[in-house]
């Protein structure tokens, strides 16, 4: 290190850094410092070349926690930040780009060391590293300044007071990452930390008057998606031959700053990188999202999680002040769009989920939104590529279905919503669907995919209560969705029977100990097939219950397949809602059929009556009548 560009090889021969490890103690005031922080760093350019500079600095963090008790050289280094913390919003003002870059490589260096501190200490530990001071080895002052909570405290009011542009993007970054390494210590623990001298720095120091104001810029980084600034805009030259500034910002362009555009949380390769170079926009929500699911202690709850809940949209001119603390308002047009544009992302949806389950304000207007389909497509898309996401992500897509199939609103408007050409849809050629006919078969694809692969019965038992809150909405199925419904009942089926079978052979066989063990296999299984083949009974139900006349293309797939449920008349698990589909659509009893009549019979019944504005469609016991939608 130094004010020569350096390289990851580099760091075992740099005598600053030596220096900066060693045992002897350096004062703060020493030019030492400017010396230190005054280097462009040759980063990563992959996730192999990250990993190689994590590895390269394990072993000098490790030699400054020997050496620290002696020196006090950490402690000095994070005071050396802190003084600059000072004069860093006059920097911005004056545009005094080399004394905010210094600033920037000297978090840098914190950043670095603490990673490696967190993971070899405990919380206590780490605290006296930054008590140490330059005196004998092992011994600090009981009542000298609280150095962690002062950087923690310093690090928020950068977050919220700097403002962000081009400049001071790199040492924003800088601070959302350090906080985050910082809260990291729940990664090396297997229970759930409610206390911790961290925690309490948040949620109960100098911190808690910033709750609402670090919230809203965090989200506001999100909602701004800024990509890392070229180089160009981070230096300008100072003159037409250049000069010192400009010759390190060339490394720091070519280097340094490349780093924010790496190793992105959730991202599976350095393409998904380059085309989303977002580094502050995914940091900062990566920390609101832990801020908000730290835990309540004991008696103080989670003013980040407060905050997240109660937040209003900038719209809303309502004057009852609200009884939660830490409340601020934010534009939820701007926020939606982000959340709508992101949603490729974990950490993205996961937001989504957490302001949609904990935020009343915002699911209000989510609900409330004319262009949902902006909104349920990229969730659609989510739970299509199932097999290329994880487990996680598939959930949370999933479970934000569930939060809005809650709402009849929604139900019936995703049905007046018409789609073309659907490009990611790639099993069939989907011209003109409805949304609410895409999110079935997008559904039931991933209920399939499910009963081959995974076998979740969590998975099948919410796919399920999904179709379960539209059904009763269901209006103008396409012809595919209604197909797909109906296949689905039959592999249900099929594959009922063929465990039916396994099991009364295993029962027929001699016992043995082999068959003993299986015999509980294929009960559960057959358990969960059945519980499976209920819950679509009863959503078939509930469609011609409520909107039968709205649906003539689902008909004709009853009508068409009508023998799959001749065989759970006598089921003891079926009977009662197959009674009641008898009643309500008695055209699937054989009995209605006469034998010689050809597999269509019902089909120029099923065109020829599909209904216009004045007139419906009703089934009862004797057959099909017309009556006028006016008429009594």
């Amino acid at each position: 290190m130094g004010a020569n560009t350096s390289q990851v090889s580099d760091l075992s021969e740099s005598q600053s850094i030596r220096t900066l490890i060693g045992p002897e103690s350096i004062s703060e005031n020493e030019p030492f410092w400017n010396q230190l922080i005054s280097f462009t760093f040759t980063s990563p350019t992959c996730s192999a070349d990250a990993k190689l500079l994590e590895e390269a600095v394990v072993p000098f963090a490790k030699t400054l926690i020997e050496n620290n008790p002696r020196s006090g050289n950490f402690g000095a280094l994070v005071r050396v930040f802190l003084g600059r913390t000072k004069e860093l919003k006059i920097s911005t003002e004056c545009q005094d780009q080399l004394f905010i870059w210094q600033a920037h490589n000297a978090l840098f260096l914190v950043r670095c060391l603490l990673k490696v501190f967190i993971r070899e200490m405990s919380e206590g530990e780490l605290h006296l590293q930054f008590s140490y001071q330059a005196r004998a080895p092992g011994t600090y002052e009981s009542n000298s300044e609280d150095l962690l909570e002062e950087l923690m405290c310093n690090l928020v009011h950068l977050i919220v007071e700097v403002p962000l542009l081009d400049i001071t993007y790199n040492i924003l970054f800088e601070a959302v990452t350090t906080l985050l390494v910082l809260l990291s210590y729940q990664l090396f623990q297997k229970d759930i930390l409610r206390e911790g001298l961290i925690y309490q720095c948040l949620t109960r120091g100098r911190c808690l008057t910033l709750t609402s104001r670090l919230v809203k810029t965090l989200l506001y980084n999100f909602i701004r998606q800024e990509k890392c600034p070229p180089p160009a805009h981070l230096f300008q030259t100072q003159a037409d031959g250049g000069g010192l500034l400009y010759g390190l910002a060339s490394g720091v362009a070519s280097g340094l700053w490349s780093v924010f555009t790496l190793g992105g949380a959730g991202s599976k390769s350095g393409v998904d990188q380059e085309q989303n170079p977002l580094p502050l926009s995914n940091q900062s929500l990566l920390l609101l999202l832990v801020l908000a699911n730290l835990t309540d202690g004991p008696d103080c709850p989670n003013p980040y999680k407060q905050a997240v809940t109660c937040f209003k949209n900038t719209q809303d001119t309502s004057s009852i002040p609200s009884p939660q603390p830490h409340t601020f308002q934010i534009n939820f047009n701007s926020l939606y769009t982000a959340l709508c544009e992101q949603q490729r992302s974990d950490q993205a949806t996961l937001l989504l989920y957490t302001l949609l389950h904990q935020n009343p304000n915002m699911k209000t207007y989510v609900l409330s939104r004319t262009d949902m389909e902006n909104l349920v497509m990229p969730i659609l898309e989510i739970l299509y590529h199932v097999e290329e996401r994880n487990s996680h992500h598939v959930y949370m897509a999933l479970i934000i279905l569930l939060i809005l199939t809650e709402d009849d609103t929604f139900n019936r408007s995703i049905h007046e919503v018409i789609l073309k050409n659907i490009s990611w849809y790639t099993e069939r050629a989907l011209t003109e669907i409805s949304l609410g006919s895409l999110l079935i078969l997008v559904v039931i694809r991933t209920i399939q995919f499910n009963m081959t692969r995974t076998r979740d019965k969590y998975l099948h038992t919410n796919c399920l209560a999904a179709l379960a809150n539209m059904s009763a909405q269901f209006r103008c199925l396409h012809q595919y969705a209604a197909q797909r419904i109906i296949s689905l009942f039959a592999l249900l089926s099929k594959k009922h029977n063929k465990v039916l079978e396994q099991a009364t052979q295993s029962l027929q066989r001699p016992l043995g100990a082999d068959d003993n063990a299986a015999l509980p296999d294929y009960a559960q299984d057959l358990s969960v097939i059945e519980e499976v083949i209920r819950m679509l009974l009863e959503i078939i139900n509930s469609c011609l219950c409520n909107s039968l006349h709205h649906n003539p293309n689902l008909v004709y797939a009853l009508l068409y397949k009508r023998e799959l449920f001749e065989q759970f008349r006598s089921h003891p698990c079926f009977q009662d809602i197959m009674q009641n589909l008898d009643t309500k659509f008695p055209e699937l009893k054989f009995k209605y059929v006469e034998e010689d009549q050809p597999e269509d019979f019902f089909i120029p019944y099923v065109w020829s009556l599909v209904f216009n504005s004045a007139v419906g469609l009703y089934w009862n016991s004797q057959g099909i009548e017309l009556f006028s939608m006016d008429s009594p």
